[in-house]
C-alpha cells in the first residue's frame, strides 16, 4: 500500500499512524515536520506544480518500496501558506522489521526534502520575504542513499 497526498488541509498523525499499524507489520517509523518559527517567520508559503508534485513524491515512494520490504508507505506534504507550529510534512512507513522501517523513513525524508518539487517562501514580520534556497546539508543527507 502506498498513498501520496499533496493537500493544503492538515492532517492528523495519529490516524496515519493507525493505518500504517493495521496492515500488520512489526513495526512502524514515521517522521511529522513542523515549521519553525526561527527569526519572526509569520508565514511560510509554499507553492507547487500538482501534477509534478504528485508524480515526485510516488517515484520516491516507489523507490523506497523497491529498496525496503515495505508493507505501506504514506507521505503527506502540504501546500499553501502555513504558520509556525502548522504541520507540514507526514512520512509513514510499515515494515516486517525496524531497520527497513527505520532506514526507508529517513530515505524518504530526505529525499523529499531534496527532490520534491515544492517552492518556499518565508514572510517576516518586518514585512520581508525570502525564497528558501537548497542547503547544503540536505543535499549531503540525501546523497548517502545514492546506490
Amino acid at each position: 500500500m502506498i498513498r501520496v497526498c499533496v493537500q493544503r488541509e492538515s492532517f492528523a498523525p495519529g490516524a496515519l499512524l493507525e493505518e500504517l499499524e493495521a496492515v500488520g507489520g512489526g513495526g512502524v517509523a514515521s517522521f511529522t515536520g513542523i515549521v519553525r518559527g526561527e527569526g519572526d517567520l509569520v508565514e511560510l508559503m509554499l507553492e507547487h506544480h500538482p501534477a509534478m508534485t504528485a508524480s515526485a513524491m510516488r517515484e520516491i515512494a516507489d523507490r523506497a518500496a523497491q529498496r525496503w520490504p515495505l508493507l505501506g508507505v504514506i507521505l503527506v506534504h502540504r501546500y499553501g501558506a502555513l504558520v509556525p507550529g502548522d504541520r507540514i510534512v507526514f512520512v509513514g512507513v510499515a515494515a516486517r522489521h525496524r531497520a527497513a522501517a527505520l532506514e526507508s523513513c529517513a530515505f524518504l525524508i530526505d529525499w523529499l526534502k531534496t527532490r520534491a518539487p515544492f517552492w518556499k517562501r518565508e514572510r517576516f514580520a518586518d514585512g520581508r520575504t525570502r525564497w528558501i534556497e537548497p542547503r547544503a546539508e540536505d543535499d549531503r543527507a540525501a546523497a548517502r542513499w545514492e546506490v
